[in-house]
């Protein structure tokens, strides 16, 4: 049976008696108290076990919600756009961004308070608080990415800790390098396997030194804060180890979001385990019903390659946008495991369980290559809700749909990359999800190559066509680089394919599109683009769809053209109530005017 993340009762109650040192004094001498609870090795694993749970999986929708502010993702279900997009950012009066993150940073700090008083071996100490440092570090590093400079808190605070409780926020440059520094730490000390499977270990360490490593250095380069090489190298070092240590990736690519296990797969280093009944996981039946609100747009379906590793401007693979048939042909496999390709089928009626092949032949092209790509319990076509009711076909547009409205789109694209048949039940998810994989460190390891001027074709071959080869797409050449019309003028070709294979490998994956075009300083010129869909004669849709300038034919276009995103909101706003509690804190320059 798979392991289960799950809260020990001993750690839930640690976490809110620990709040207070009366409470403590008071309990009974049979209950837990910090003296009795972090004792042995046993104790400390118990309560860590709670940490796992700040992990995203599969239930938390925001990860995937929050993709409709990229320029990759566009919301679907008929209302207003996106607020980031749109300027309707309001200061919260709270946030879970921020409470939740402090909770687990005290609840971090409250084992790594403990562990040199405890009955532990020196080197079960210095594993147990390499695991403190992780967690904390973990937390900090969303923190940065939302607000930059946070109050720095490496112990449990009383209160005669008013100083640190009531001060203003630690500088970015002071939290970012504690954070790096304890990581690193961490990644010297820490038990090289764990304590046990699919714990936190080396691997996963160095994982986070990547991730954080190259958002905190890019951040400082393009935002002009400096130091940024020291997190840079601190990437491409973690980076280098893990890609040496795991040279090879798992060879499906939807496999990697949709097993029912994810144990020992190559290329993953740490996973989210749900079991069927026990732990129940909702992002394939999301995919699968009415409820689902995300689609690709334009641009994000135009940045994958056509199986000659040519754009769909250069390469002769490419038949043309105006059929969804030829649009889809020749393309990278990735593409046919986020989006559904065309099809149609006979359903013999409304809302039926079964199907046959429609009349005209090139309506299962899709049908039968997907055959090919994947099975019964994937994403064989054609697709169906959670109830096992068929989809006639795709694209099946929410303002011209068919007579049922689930599965539905608006710009044409439907999201479905979560998309499976395992358990084919309501909120009854089983399959397992990847929290840190290989596919992210070898982008990482790309991209923080190129920063530090050392990107080459030997890098490329460890990397990007690697990631390639999984979606049957030619190498990258850097010698022979397609001249994309599209190209943002202000990246050279080279960091442009490695840009464009991060939008295409990590689409939705809640880490962050959004926050990955902040570290680039690229918000507020991405954010003024309109977000287009699939071209269409909208006479074929009795002129239901919304057209791009209200024409007879052209791109599908929601909602128009933004006003465009303030420079302010790089950073998100600190919550209100946190400024009420603490005056010093300060608002974030821009939303102190709100």
């Amino acid at each position: 049976m798979k392991k289960i993340y799950i809260v020990i009762t001993a750690a839930l109650l640690l976490m809110f008696s620990g709040c207070n040192e009366d409470y403590l004094e008071k309990l009974p001498k049979d209950q837990l108290t910090e003296a009795t609870t972090f004792t042995t090795n046993a104790n400390f694993e118990t309560f860590a076990w709670g940490f796992y749970n700040t992990f995203p999986g599969y239930w938390n929708l925001t990860p995937i919600n929050r993709e409709r502010g990229s320029d990759l993702m566009i919301n679907n279900s008929g209302t207003q756009g996106d607020p980031l997009l749109w300027q309707l950012k309001i200061v919260p009066s709270s946030s879970s961004t921020w409470t939740d993150a402090y909770v687990n940073i005290r609840r971090a700090n409250l084992m790594l308070d403990n562990i040199d008083g405890s009955l532990l071996s020196d080197e079960d100490k210095d594993h147990w608080r390499s695991v403190g440092y992780f967690f904390r570090a973990y937390e900090y590093v969303e923190l940065i990415a939302a607000y930059g400079a946070v109050p720095w808190i490496d112990r449990v605070l009383t209160e005669v800790d008013e100083e640190i409780l009531y001060g203003p926020r630690t500088s970015r440059d002071e939290v970012a390098q504690n954070v790096l520094n304890d990581l690193l730490w961490a990644e010297e000390h820490i038990n090289p396997d764990g304590n046990g499977p699919n714990t936190i270990n080396t691997d996963v360490v160095r994982a986070l030194i990547s991730r954080f490593g190259l958002y905190e250095g890019t951040w400082r380069k393009y935002h002009n804060l400096g130091s940024e090489t020291t997190y840079l190298q601190a990437s491409a070092d973690a980076s280098a180890k893990l890609i040496a240590a795991h040279p090879t990736l798992h060879p499906n690519y939807d496999m990697v979001f949709n097993s029912e296990s994810l144990a020992g797969v190559k290329g993953i280093l740490l996973y989210k385990a749900y079991e069927f009944g026990i732990l129940n996981g909702r992002w394939s039946h999301y995919n699968r019903s009415s409820i689902g609100h995300e689609d690709l747009t334009k641009k994000a379906v135009d940045q994958y390659l056509c199986t000659d590793g040519q754009t769909i401007h250069t390469s002769p693979l490419f038949d043309g946008e105006k059929n969804a048939y030829d649009e889809f042909r020749n393309r990278d496999h990735r593409l046919y495991f986020n989006t559904p390709p065309p099809f149609r089928v006979d359903t013999g009626g409304k809302n039926q369980l079964t199907w046959e092949y429609d009349a005209d032949p090139k309506h299962r092209e899709y049908i039968d290559l997907m055959e090919t790509l994947s099975d019964d319990t994937h994403k064989t076509l054609p697709t169906m809700n959670w109830r096992g009711l068929i989809v006639r076909t795709s694209p099946h547009f929410r303002n011209f749909n068919e007579g049922h409205g689930y599965n539905v789109t608006y710009s044409g694209y439907a999201f479905y990359k979560y998309y499976n048949k395992i358990s084919r039940l309501q909120n009854r998810d089983s399959h397992d999800a990847p929290v840190f994989r290989m596919g992210e460190v070898l982008l990482n390891y790309a991209e923080v190559m190129y920063e530090l001027g050392q990107f080459n074709q030997e890098v490329a071959d460890l990397t990007i066509n690697k990631l390639r080869a999984r979606g049957n797409v030619a190498p990258l050449e850097l010698a022979n680089i397609p001249d994309d019309p599209t190209r943002d003028a202000d990246i050279s070709p080279a960091l442009w394919e490695i840009r464009r294979e991060r939008g295409v490998e990590f689409l939705a994956e809640g880490l962050g599109r959004v926050f990955d075009i902040k570290r680039w300083k690229k918000l507020v010129e991405y954010g003024g683009e309109e977000k287009l869909g699939r071209w269409v004669v909208n006479a074929d849709y009795n002129n239901k769809l919304p057209v791009q300038g209200g024409a007879d034919e052209g791109y599908v276009s929601p909602w128009g053209v933004p006003p465009g995103v303030p420079e302010y909101y790089y950073l998100e706003p600190i919550p209100s109530d946190q400024i009420v509690l603490n005056p010093q804190l300060e608002q974030n320059p821009g939303w102190d005017q709100l």
